[in-house]
């Protein structure tokens, strides 16, 4: 897996399919009773997708940033070498000249978009998280600099303002709940720092986990997304943003295909956290788990001591049922659903305890700031 912002990425294994012979066979003419064996003809089916995706473009891409991220260039053990993302290409030679002559390091570039008029944006914290400064270009040319409002390691998601004379255009967020598989979609961002684009396609599939977090819940999407894109909104064809650009599949850093977007269903509620207090704050159980062996549950299989598990009694060899109300099949679904509790609240969390059922109401503890699990 590769994050698209122009800056280090994040990997991890991908493996390449092998191509896909495709075979033609010869028949002769069908006889009359071969009509028995085959289902009716399937009507074509008739699409709703657009003739053109120009007017979605006009309609939201004024919205879309592009995001220069810079450091101090006299502050050498900050420095970090050109990403491959923007290497090579005519925006590098451009950026360079002018950080330069600012007596700033290029530390990388990658998009994100207004959802506020007052100029909040919504971007990748792995495209601003280290920066010295942060510069938001608009689809206009103007350039604003950016403060930090709040960042989420976890589930990557940021959050920037800018300070503009005017109000500004911005999108609002659709609901990722409502896409299908096969629904078109429409990328914008920041290519390979070259500046505003825009790709199209489908989405390929939902709930996709790439090992990033315990939160990986993703779309994948098969519009063209390449380095300098992360942070960037993908739309539905109504205009409104359904997933942040935030990760790619690619042996060859450029895109083949396979993207992957934060659902809104997930970004917009941290947004508006972030926003309220600058961070997340997450419930944290203090247990090791294992998924169960093809039974219901998820079996505890260490308790952290002095944790908020074994302030509730709960014990080596519980299976974990439901969290609250939440019925629980998974470790990751369990580690969601006690992080989506709020630190100091008590959830009621339903077990089996050798073979016999018990409901233990467990206060639940803040989420450790180190742990990335």
């Amino acid at each position: 897996m590769r994050r698209t912002a122009s800056r280090p990425f994040f990997l991890a294994p991908s493996v390449l399919a092998p191509s896909v012979l495709a075979a033609a066979l010869l028949a002769g003419p069908a006889r009359a009773d071969d009509a028995a064996l085959f289902a009716p003809p399937v009507p074509p089916v008739v699409t709703s997708g657009p003739l053109t995706f120009a007017p979605l473009v006009r309609k939201v891409v004024p919205a879309v940033v592009n995001i220069a991220v810079t450091q101090d260039a006299d502050n050498p053990g900050k420095r970090q070498p050109v990403p491959p993302g923007v290497k090579g290409t005519p925006f590098e030679h451009r950026f360079r000249d002018r950080m330069r002559s600012r007596g700033e390091e290029m530390l990388g570039a990658g998009s994100g978009f207004i959802i506020d008029p007052g100029g909040v944006i919504v971007t990748n914290t792995h495209v601003v998280g280290e920066a010295d400064r942060i510069t938001v270009s608009l689809s206009d040319g103007t350039e604003y600099p950016a403060r930090l409002v709040g960042s989420d390691d976890l589930t990557d998601i940021a959050v920037i303002t800018i300070q503009a004379p005017h109000p500004l255009p911005y999108v609002t967020w659709g609901d990722s709940r409502q896409v299908n598989v096969g629904d078109w979609i429409m990328a914008a961002g920041n290519p390979f720092g070259l500046g505003s684009s825009v790709t199209a396609g489908i989405v390929s599939a939902r709930g996709r986990d790439i090992g990033a977090s315990p939160f990986d819940d993703f779309l994948q999407l098969d519009a063209p997304i390449n380095p300098g894109n992360s942070g960037g909104p993908s739309f539905n064809l109504g205009g409104q943003v359904v997933a942040l650009n935030t990760a790619i599949v690619s042996p060859t850093g450029g895109s083949v295909g396979i993207g992957f977007g934060i659902p809104s269903e997930i970004v917009a509620p941290i947004v508006a956290e972030l926003r309220r207090s600058g961070h997340i704050d997450r419930g944290w159980l203090g247990v090791t788990l294992a998924d169960g062996d093809g039974h219901a549950g998820v079996r505890i299989t260490d308790i952290d001591r002095g944790g908020p598990a074994e302030k509730a009694k709960l014990r080596t060899g519980d299976i974990v049922l439901t969290v609250g109300e939440e019925p629980v099949d998974s470790a990751r679904a369990l580690i969601r659903a006690v992080a989506a509790e709020r630190p100091g609240s008590t959830v009621l969390v339903h077990i089996r305890r050798r073979g016999t059922d018990a409901t233990v109401p467990v206060v639940v503890g803040h989420r450790p700031a180190d742990m990335d699990d």
